[in-house]
């Protein structure tokens, strides 16, 4: 198995989304109640697991040689020197409040994991479906970011006091002046906020241009790679930078992803 994305590796990616996002609708149509995580916004439902079963079994039979990794507990080393990465529904607060802002998110990497705080593994495309809104953003190395089969205009490079930036951070950080420090000096940076809860869907509407730039700190490998795949496939920038012993995840156009390093590390 090649380490590289195929046509067939995006094909499979925007259905398995697809199929995952539909199974979730219809599940949540038919009456869910969450299971408290971390903290009440932090949830997971029967529908989330379902999500990700039906893409773990889809995978195994389609890509056996593969690894596999799921917020929910899917794992399976594979041999390839690949790995999908599964969200199956990323923003379940939002799911479960009846908000249409959630999506389930898919990525494929290379491995290994790096082990330096400031390395993402090489990501060989992402995928992210938003089911209610009907949205489909696909992108990756060698294909162009793509909005339900439309290719998006390049990212133009823009500053950051010139755009909204989309973010997260739990109340609870507020109280850390080791993570709310340097979160409120990126954040005073942009022209206004948004913080909307949904990662993957953030970063999709990076790519598309509807929000200027994003960043978050300690995101999970499938909060930050389905969409850092898509931005940069738009000519979009990324970034990950320790601060404080805290992993902070950055997209957007160049100049607003230096400035926020910039803020983020300037005390």
């Amino acid at each position: 198995m090649s380490a590289n994305a195929t046509a067939e590796d995006f094909a499979l990616a925007g259905s398995l989304v697809r199929e995952a996002g539909a199974l979730a609708l219809a599940m949540r149509s038919e009456g869910l109640t969450g299971k408290q995580k971390t903290s009440v916004s932090d949830v997971v439902t029967a529908a989330d697991h379902a999500a990700e079963k039906l893409v773990l079994e889809t995978l195994r039979r389609l890509r056996p040689e593969d690894g596999i990794l799921g917020e929910e507990g899917a794992s399976h080393e594979g041999t390839s020197g690949r790995t999908w990465v599964i969200d199956p529904v990323d923003g379940t607060y939002n799911f479960l409040s009846g908000s249409t802002y959630w999506c389930s998110a898919l990525a494929l990497r290379t491995d290994p994991f790096p082990e330096t705080v400031d390395q993402d593994p090489e990501v060989l495309l992402g995928a992210v479906f938003q089911p209610q809104e009907d949205q489909l953003w696909l992108g990756g190395p060698g294909c162009p970011a793509t909005l339900n089969g439309k290719e998006l205009a390049p990212l133009e490079d823009t500053a950051l006091d010139r755009l909204s930036a989309g973010t997260y951070l739990h109340p609870t950080w507020l109280q850390r002046e080791e993570v709310a420090g340097p979160w409120t000096r990126a954040a005073a940076g942009a022209a206004t906020l948004r913080m909307l809860g949904s990662g993957s869907c953030d970063l999709g509407s990076v790519a598309s241009g509807r929000l200027g730039a994003w960043f978050q700190h300690s995101c999970p490998e499938w909060d930050w790679l389905p969409g850092k795949a898509i931005v940069e496939a738009a000519g979009g920038t990324t970034a990950v930078l320790e601060v404080n012993g805290f992993r902070w995840h950055i997209a957007g156009p160049a100049a607003a992803v230096q400035e926020i390093q910039h803020r983020l590390s300037t005390s």
